[in-house]
């Protein structure tokens, strides 16, 4: 497994263009398969994505970079079908909607010969993977827990909310309780509000209603935390110390930049590393060596201190 602070899209473009083939008719396909825009980070993933289809198909005319986004689990396996039954497929990128679904006939595609590149959402058998790019979830939960459980002192009672059923979503919840579970911090609830700001909204009014007493809230997601801040507003509860998510949304970043009091963290999860993962896998097709294994992103905490970094107020998340 290798660690890496960043992977800059700009580098690996440049990396690629250095060694650019001469233009002639097309005959390698990328295929990249991605959820839709259903939330703020995956509209950050698709716009990265259209960027470097753009960006690889000028570097690299013999280079055909198909982008296509799905709604759900059954329209990725669907799409992906669709895909491989009128064109043979070089390269799939892919960002799994849920791992069990789709590492089925992800591994279909590899018993045909086809690179497989996964991003984010790991498949449930790692095997199927050459290359895999995503930001250490792990370290995702476990720093946001070590942090909370310092400014707790150690003591008192949170509720969690869970993404959407996935590896990501598994390790960022271990990485949490693992720590969590040291300390004499009790877990009343965790359940999954799918990355979604109005399910954890709903999911944090029941919170709120069951439970007379709560010091913190981990969302493990900005977009879940927007709609918990929403219930806690609404509701007008002041025992909630702090609200916390993670990923980075630029409104959140703002919020630690600001020094808000509930919200003084983030940590960073990037969709741009869609980007990065399209050019890695453009570099087996481009004459360069090839590069295959695991890539992780580091997940420093963000607070106003550092803010600045990881504030691209044009970025769409």
């Amino acid at each position: 497994m290798k660690a890496i602070k960043a992977l800059s899209a700009a580098t690996l473009a440049a990396g690629l263009a250095m060694g650019s083939a001469p233009a002639h008719a097309k005959d390698v396909t990328i295929a990249v398969s991605i959820p839709a825009a259903t939330h703020g980070w995956t509209g950050g993933v698709v716009y990265h994505a259209e960027q470097a289809a753009k960006e690889i198909e000028k570097a690299f005319p013999h280079i055909d970079v198909v982008v296509s986004t799905a709604q759900s689990a059954t329209a990725q396996v669907s799409a992906l079908e669709d895909l491989s039954a009128t064109r043979k497929l070089d390269a799939l990128v892919i960002l799994p909607f849920t791992s069990e679904e789709l590492t089925g006939p992800v591994s279909q595609l590899k018993a045909k010969g086809t690179f497989i590149s996964v991003v984010d959402r790991g498949l449930t058998d790692p095997s199927v993977q050459d290359l895999y790019v995503a930001g250490d979830n792990i370290a995702v939960g476990a720093n946001t827990a070590r942090w909370l459980a310092e400014q707790l002192g150690g003591k008192g009672q949170i509720v969690v909310l869970r993404g959407i059923p996935t590896v990501i979503d598994d390790e960022r919840i271990k990485g949490f309780s693992d720590v969590i579970a040291k300390t004499d911090i009790k877990i009343l609830d965790i359940q999954y509000a799918n990355w979604n700001q109005d399910e954890a909204f709903r999911l944090m009014q029941d919170y709120l209603s069951k439970y007379p007493k709560i010091d913190a809230v981990w969302a493990n997601d900005d977009d879940m935390l927007l709609g918990v801040i929403e219930a806690v507003d609404q509701a007008r509860r002041t025992d909630i110390k702090y609200a916390l998510g993670g990923n980075g949304m630029k409104q959140v970043i703002e919020m630690v930049k600001a020094g808000d009091k509930r919200t003084p963290i983030s940590t960073p999860y990037p969709p741009s590393m869609i980007k990065s993962a399209m050019y890695m896998t453009a570099s087996q097709f481009a004459g360069q060596a090839p590069m295959r294994g695991s890539f992780l992103l580091d997940a420093p905490l963000i607070t106003s201190q550092n803010a600045d970094q990881f504030y691209f107020p044009k970025s769409p998340f």
